[in-house]
């Protein structure tokens, strides 16, 4: 099978590129580092099936952090048949280098100047037909996010795949000693190649600017824009939601319980009270989940958390860290595995020992659905959406302050580098695949940990068979005893202790297992909740399960990643004692003061 390599700098676009190509799971975002995996998907080029090769962004082959080492690794020892070289139209005075080195190596190249729409907007004139006479490449303007010039680059892929590339391990060690003659040659192709205007044309992006980088309004901005997200979610989430849970309802009642009428009484509890239960509880969420993406999609893709990067790097130097962090904490917000990753693009190890001990406080998107699950349960919609808002608030004071604590352990000196791209708004294509992908990881995980999360909690609130279902003497119960007078004074009963438990392995199963813990869903269950939790204890719950321990996936990454055991132990360890600390502080204060 023959290969493809997707090469360029950050913000080049590749990625947006690779979903176009293969409709594949590369995840698409609007800030520096984003591809911190080597992401694949298989396509038909004329009569030949090949493989595409996502590559992280590399600023410079002689670099030396993660993905830089990465990319250099992956050409010398997998040499592709082809490499599709993405250049960044808007940047390419200083985009040319990368292209040049790659030039040297001898492969097998086509080039791809991508967002040609917006360089035309900036005025910038390239001729890509003098450009590749020059360098004896094949060159193409495209847009890859509305496909644009597309369909003649890639028959142009389809014919360079005619003559693949030859081995290149002797020319890629002897690029790496020294690059030779390329800013001469980058001159002459800027000069007879491309029209750059002596002052570029004021646009949106730089009348946005004013107003969203001002060193007073920006901070403000930006978290009244996260504010305003989350109460987009309740306000059209809810009602999806509501409607979700009364299908599985009706659905229950209507044709699953006459069905399974025939088989024996454990039996049915075991199918309908324990897996259908928990099952359908969850999945009652994904609309409020995949609205939750959607808009994300729309923030992460405008360009805006780049800013947001930049607004924060003052204070997060402060605390050990710098921008980049923070943009890892809010990538967090997904989901922590792919956060973690991304703190290979920071070449001090310090720094990514910090980054990744404060990444686990993002409020994931697992989380999420307990916190909504719960917030919709027990507050108004409108309290609701501050509550939600507030756990935020949490999550990033949980991370500020483990940072202010440990950052003389982990000290670093590494310069602050970010790109701010134009502001960009993602296409419908964009915006729907992305909800799409987040169904699709949901089922995954539900035919995974959840299913089996349920089924767990079912046979501990069920066994042994002569107690009570979901009582004391049940071995959920005899658990739920054992640790009551650790989680008590946080005002967490036997039965959200078993919840916390299976949380711990993915926190999906928080919801499922509540519905089973008390044999109910949808609406009853939110009743039943309402019946044995006040708003302190809920809000005490929340706050724990949103710092303690993350899931069994973060833990293996931070582990792979860190390379330390002791390290991955003690950020356990911190996160829940963290999480304690906070849980009793609110719960006993509240209390003290009548609540």
């Amino acid at each position: 099978m023959k290969r493809i390599a997707l090469l360029g700098m950050p913000n080049t676009g590749k990625s947006t590129l690779f979903n176009r190509i293969t409709g594949g799971t590369a995840r698409v975002g609007n800030w520096p580092g984003i591809t911190v995996e080597l992401h694949s998907g298989k396509v038909m080029f004329g009569s030949d099936l090949v493989e595409i090769i996502d590559l992280p962004g590399l600023y410079d082959l002689h670099g030396f952090s993660d993905d830089e080492q990465v990319v250099r690794h992956f050409l010398h020892d997998n040499v592709p048949d082809l490499a599709l070289v993405i250049v960044n139209a808007t940047q390419i005075e200083r985009q040319l280098s990368l292209l040049l080195q790659l030039k040297q190596l001898n492969m097998n190249i086509v080039v791809l100047l991508n967002m040609a729409d917006e360089a035309k907007k900036y005025g910038i004139g390239i001729d890509d037909k003098k450009m590749s006479e020059l360098l004896g490449l094949p060159i193409f303007l495209l847009s890859a996010k509305y496909g644009t010039g597309y369909a003649e680059a890639m028959l142009s892929v389809t014919k360079a795949l005619r003559y693949p590339t030859p081995g290149m391990a002797e020319q890629l060690r002897s690029q790496l000693e020294q690059d030779v003659h390329l800013e001469t040659e980058m001159a002459k192709v800027l000069q007879q190649a491309v029209h750059i205007p002596t002052q570029m044309p004021v646009n949106i992006t730089e009348k946005l600017d004013r107003l969203l980088l001002h060193p007073w309004l920006g901070l403000p901005i930006f978290f009244g824009v996260m504010y305003l997200l989350f109460q987009g979610i309740f306000l059209f989430g809810q009602p999806l939601q509501n409607g979700v849970s009364w299908v599985f309802s009706w659905l229950r009642e209507a044709a699953i319980a006459p069905l399974l009428s025939f088989l024996p009484g454990s039996l049915q509890g075991f199918l309908l009270d324990g897996l259908y239960n928990g099952v359908s509880t969850v999945a009652a969420f994904v609309p409020l989940i995949v609205l939750f993406f959607l808009f994300m999609a729309m923030v992460e893709d405008s360009g805006y958390l780049s800013r947001a990067a930049f607004l924060m790097d003052a204070l997060m130097a402060r605390l050990g860290l710098d921008g980049r962090s923070f943009v890892m904490l809010l990538m967090g917000f997904g989901c922590n595995v792919p956060a973690l990753m991304g703190t290979r693009v920071m070449r001090s190890k310090s720094m990514r020992l910090l980054t990744m001990l404060v990444i686990p406080f993002s409020l994931c998107s697992a989380r999420l659905q307990v916190f909504v699950f719960i917030s919709a349960a027990l507050f108004k919609p409108d309290t609701a959406a501050l509550v939600l808002f507030s756990l935020y608030l949490f999550s990033f004071a949980a991370a500020i302050l483990t940072a202010l604590l440990f950052k003389h352990k982990f000290c670093n000196d590494e310069p602050f580098v970010l790109e701010l791209p134009p502001y960009r708004f993602p296409t419908g294509y964009q915006i729907v695949m992305r909800g799409w992908l987040e169904i699709q990881h949901f089922l995954l995980r539900a035919s995974k940990f959840i299913v089996s999360g349920v089924v767990l909690v079912w046979l501990l609130t069920n066994l042994p068979v002569s107690a009570a279902p979901a009582s004391l003497d049940t071995l959920a119960g005899m658990i739920g005893v054992f640790l009551h007078p650790i989680f008590a004074p946080i005002g967490i009963d036997q039965q959200l202790t078993i919840a916390l438990i299976f949380g711990a392995v993915a926190k999906e199963i928080v919801i499922g297992s509540l519905s089973v813990i008390y044999g109910l869903s949808g609406s009853a269950l939110n009743g039943a909740l309402t019946h044995h939790l006040d708003w302190v204890q809920a809000y005490s719950f929340m706050l724990f399960t949103l710092i303690y321990m993350p899931c069994i996936s973060t833990i293996a990454i931070l582990k792979s990643e860190s390379k330390d055991l002791r390290y991955t132990l003690f950020s356990i360890a911190w996160s829940l004692v963290l999480a304690w600390l906070t849980s009793f502080i609110f719960y006993q204060g509240a209390r003290a003061l009548g609540y």
